[in-house]
């Protein structure tokens, strides 16, 4: 599908409140976070190239190839759209995460708390099917 230079991952963390706290912390690089939305997308790359077939079609046609989540806006945006009402405070409630402080994040740490409250969500929704 792609020729996109992702190096491929030999392998992800498992989906846990652990990683879930060192996305947050920053404990987890920026490719490995994106890695994991988009294995939770259904996004693969097999033999090179780009497996859309896992991928929900509202995703797979506005991004043909795995978005970079935490570079760029309108990706998170559309997570955020995609997390239900009934998980949009995970954090808070799962976690205690109250937020960063002012002063101390800027868009980067928006983002990569928007993909801790989609993985957290994803992670409640596969337990409970």
């Amino acid at each position: 599908m792609s020729d996109l230079p992702v190096p491929p991952l030999p392998s992800l963390p498992p989906l846990s409140p652990e990683t879930i706290w060192a996305i947050i912390k920053e404990e987890i690089d920026d490719h490995t976070v994106n890695a994991l939305l988009w294995d939770c997308l259904g996004y693969r790359y097999v033999d090179g190239e780009w497996d859309l077939s896992g991928v929900p079609e509202t995703w797979r046609d506005e991004y043909p190839l795995p978005p970079d989540f935490i570079e760029h806006r309108p990706p998170t945006v559309k997570l955020t759209r995609s997390i239900p009402p009934e998980h949009k405070q995970l954090l808070k409630e799962e976690l205690g995460f109250t937020g960063y402080k002012i002063g101390e994040f800027g868009p980067r740490q928006t983002r990569r708390a928007t993909a801790a409250n989609w993985l957290l969500g994803f992670m409640k929704t596969i337990s409970t099917k």
